[in-house]
């Protein structure tokens, strides 16, 4: 049984001039052992408890998280409603404070918030509100929280309170209180009163103890409520935590990274230190409560073998896992894409069992998760698309909702019923004008919203996780025609988001690029680190070239940073992350810019050793990103810089990389092959899929001598067949000899350019098909692309336009 602690407030508050020995009811209290001896006690002296004795049984009751059946035990005693009578009964003998505890202590014990105790504590609360001191507001505000009042006009109320005396919270004892206000009150906080409040914040936490890490994390909580990620409080924040890593659990840690994860915030230092003290932790995590969380923050950064004894771990304990600790486990097995049958069946078991359970929005992870594993199970993927299908009450509970959502909330809609269209053949056939319906509904109210939007602030938000055919389709006009109205709005704070959507959606806006460039080299100085490369990133890819002096205003940010400190490492504040900073050399290089310090930072061997520590801390997805961006670099850098001394080192990457798949030749590919078969006189006079030094892949490549006259290869050129009748383009060690050229021949490279290699509103070269192009005339080619707008032109509709288009490309670029 739970064993009582009376804490020393209780017993201050009841010693009252020397009477403790004549308070019968206290001594009773003070030998209690148990919480059902407590409630005894209560029910023996209803007439005598006065409001101290009843706030000193409800606060003698401690409840921790992993003992919630305590909760229970009190809840289900006869005497736990006796308490609840004779508190409601006193509520106007209570002094604010015991009021306010007197409320928090019967939530704590869920209490449903519709009980009449409750409901009168709140009524009560709220008249005496004004005059709360700081520490029971918050309180109270956590109370409204419990209880989903978050919104309501009483929040607003405290909110107001606290804009009005937060100029006195100028204590660090207090930093506690002012964070869970924060928490409690961040839904209603404006742009001034949260820049105020970070402020405050901020100042705070470079007075308080270190060792409070719970104050840190509330902050990092208070901006991923509110959706604002300010770096600085991020970064003292963060290195206050790692002060503190070895005393977090596993609980707190999975917490932080959640945090974290949400305000996209990066922190090489964090994962460095978050993977050993993960690994301390697994022999101590042996409940299903403290392993689950183990096992979603350490499984995907693991080495395989951690990775092993977590999923035994996970066989032992399934069973005594809650459907949601399951739930939580099978995501985990997904983003680490497991292939242990015998768990992914153990869980599959536990959430079978437990269908009932799960809200829909679960069900539909669940599905999510089952199908990405690739996991088989008829009878349980029934159940799931019987829980999930779609009916006639459903659709029609959707269409009421949707005027109130936003525009990820209309895209997610619309990403939902395209794939129950497209999964379901019998909604198809059975009520197509349901689906026809909604999607106009959707349609309707995406328009609507655009139309009505006046805060690009608030626009970028719902545009930050907005993607899809159903949005490039539907909405993308009017949201490029919103943007343009606002480009007044465009402010330093917003430039990062608003590029990182340019750059999504692969629409070039010269109005829009313009605007940006001149709002980021004016306040280049106040955008911190990591949003410089989000700035360049649509300049970059999408190949704008009229931002000189916005690309020279970042590259000096950036430098002089090396300059000052020698390194990137050493920066403690507002740095990149050296994953990061490799995605920012290759944006460069993009753009055909090569400063010398900053490449000479990325392949510093200190650096380049940093880097490898950080990517074993990253998705899989994230790693091979931004390995494949650090070969490009590298390439760039050694084909365009040679001065700069930096080595090939991707020799050993890149020939693993080609390994791993063929690629489909696209039947226009095939065409074009056939095609320069007879332009140039015969098909040994073209070689397929070559791989170039530096291990660009070139489409097709043929050689031309001084006359323009082809020469042919020393062995015909194939396509290969499979055993199914695809074509491939295939690769091998003829490929990548390198023939002697005879004097004055030149060695021609055809690259056919689908739709990927251009703006998705336009027929505008990307960076990345400029720079390919770049690279392969330093490699001593003559390089022709073939859009494929121009090759599937109503111009090119016969094979000897084809040829005459082919032989024009060839030839007419040597005889000019």
């Amino acid at each position: 049984m739970f064993r009582l602690r009376c804490g020393s407030s209780f017993l201050r508050r009841l010693l009252h001039g020397g009477t403790v020995n004549r308070d019968q009811v206290l001594q009773q209290l003070q030998v209690c052992a148990a919480e059902d001896q407590v409630l005894d006690v209560v029910g023996k002296n209803k007439a005598k408890l006065t409001v101290n004795h009843l706030w000193g049984c409800c606060g003698s009751f401690k409840r921790e998280p992993q003992m919630l059946r305590t909760v229970k035990v009190i809840r289900c005693h006869p005497q736990f409603l006796t308490l609840r009578v004779l508190a409601e009964n006193k509520i106007a003998l209570m002094d604010d404070l015991t009021l306010v505890d007197m409320l928090y202590s019967f939530l704590r014990f869920n209490v449903d918030g519709h009980d009449s105790l409750v409901q009168q504590l709140v009524s009560e609360a709220w008249l005496r509100i004004d005059r709360l001191p700081m520490e029971s507001l918050s309180k109270f505000s956590m109370c409204l929280s419990d209880l989903h009042l978050q919104n309501s006009a009483l929040m607003g109320h405290i909110t107001s309170i606290v804009d009005q005396r937060l100029s006195s919270i100028d204590d660090a004892r207090l930093v506690k209180i002012l964070t869970s206000l924060m928490i409690s009150m961040s839904s209603l906080v404006s742009p001034r009163l949260r820049d105020a409040l970070i402020s405050r914040a901020e100042e705070l936490l470079d007075t308080m103890d270190p060792a409070k890490y719970n104050n840190p994390r509330r902050m990092v909580q208070f901006m991923r409520n509110i959706k604002h990620s300010y770096r600085p409080l991020l970064d003292k924040c963060n290195k206050i935590i790692l002060i503190n890593m070895s005393r977090l659990d596993a609980e707190n840690i999975s917490m932080i990274m959640g945090l974290y994860q949400g305000l996209q915030f990066n922190s090489c230092d964090f994962s460095l230190a978050v993977k050993p003290r993960l690994t301390e932790l697994i022999d101590s995590s042996t409940d299903p409560h403290s392993f689950t969380k183990l096992f979603v923050a350490l499984a995907p950064m693991a080495s395989q073998e951690i990775r092993d004894g977590l999923e035994n771990t996970a066989l032992l304990l399934a069973d005594e896992l809650t459907p949601h600790q399951a739930l939580a486990v099978a995501e985990a097995l997904q983003d680490i894409q497991s292939r242990n049958l015998s768990l992914l069946n153990k869980i599959a078991s536990v959430i079978q069992r437990n269908l009932h359970v799960y809200k829909p929005v679960e069900v539909a992870r669940i599905t999510q998760a089952l199908f990405l594993l690739k996991y088989q199970n008829p009878e349980l993927f029934a159940k799931l698309r019987q829980i999930l299908r779609l009916e006639e009450g459903v659709i029609s509970r959707v269409e009421a909702v949707v005027t109130q959502c936003n525009l990820n909330d209309l895209n997610t809609i619309s990403v939902a019923v395209a794939k129950w269209l497209r999964n379901e053949p019998s909604y198809r056939h059975n009520t197509p004008s349901k689906y026809v319906r909604l999607l106009q509904t959707l349609n309707r109210c995406g328009r609507e919203r655009l139309q009505k939007a006046d805060r690009l602030d608030l626009l970028m938000e719902e545009l930050k996780y907005t993607t899809g055919e159903w949005f490039e389709e539907m909405l993308l006009d009017e949201t490029m025609v919103t943007l343009k109205r606002m480009m007044d709005q465009i402010h330093w704070t917003n430039v990062p988001a608003l590029c990182l959507f340019l750059t999504k959606i692969n629409h070039i806006c010269p109005p829009l690029l313009d605007r940006i460039a001149t709002v980021a080299i004016k306040d280049i100085d106040k955008i911190q680190h990591w949003g410089i490369y989000a700035t360049l990133l649509p300049f970059s890819v999408l190949n704008y070239d009229s931002a000189d002096e916005l690309y020279e205003a970042c590259i000096q940010c950036v430098t002089a940073h090396i300059t000052c400190t020698n390194t990137f490492l050493s920066l403690s504040v507002g740095s990149f992350e050296p994953h990061m900073l490799v995605l920012l050399g290759y944006t460069l290089a993009l753009a055909d810019y090569f400063p010398e310090e900053l490449v000479r930072e990325i392949f510093s061997i200190k650096f380049l050793g940093k880097l490898d520590a950080k990517l074993e801390t990253l998705s899989d997805a994230l790693t091979m990103r931004t390995r494949l961006r650090l070969m490009e670099l590298n390439r760039a850098v050694c084909l365009e810089c040679p001065e700069y001394q930096v080595p090939w080192f991707h020799e050993n990457y890149c020939q693993q990389f080609q390994k791993q798949g063929k690629v489909t030749a696209s039947p226009i590919q095939q065409q074009i092959h056939n095609m320069l078969g007879e332009v140039l006189g015969g098909i040994n006079c073209v070689r397929v899929a070559v791989v170039t030094p530096y291990f660009y892949t070139v489409d097709f490549e043929c050689v031309l001598d001084k006359r323009l006259q082809p020469l042919p290869y020393s062995g015909p050129s194939t396509l290969q067949i499979s055993d199914r009748g695809k074509v491939y383009w295939g690769t091998s060690s003829e490929d990548t000899t390198r023939d002697v050229l005879p004097p004055g021949a030149q060695r021609v490279a055809v690259n056919f350019l689908d739709s990927k290699s251009f703006c998705k509103n336009s027929h505008h070269l990307r960076g990345n098909a400029l720079m390919t192009k770049r690279h392969l005339e330093i490699l001593g080619y003559l390089v022709v692309q073939v859009p494929h707008f121009e090759w599937n032109s109503m111009e090119l509709s016969t094979p000897n336009a084809w040829k005459e288009y082919l032989k024009k490309n060839l030839f007419g670029q040597l005889s000019s």
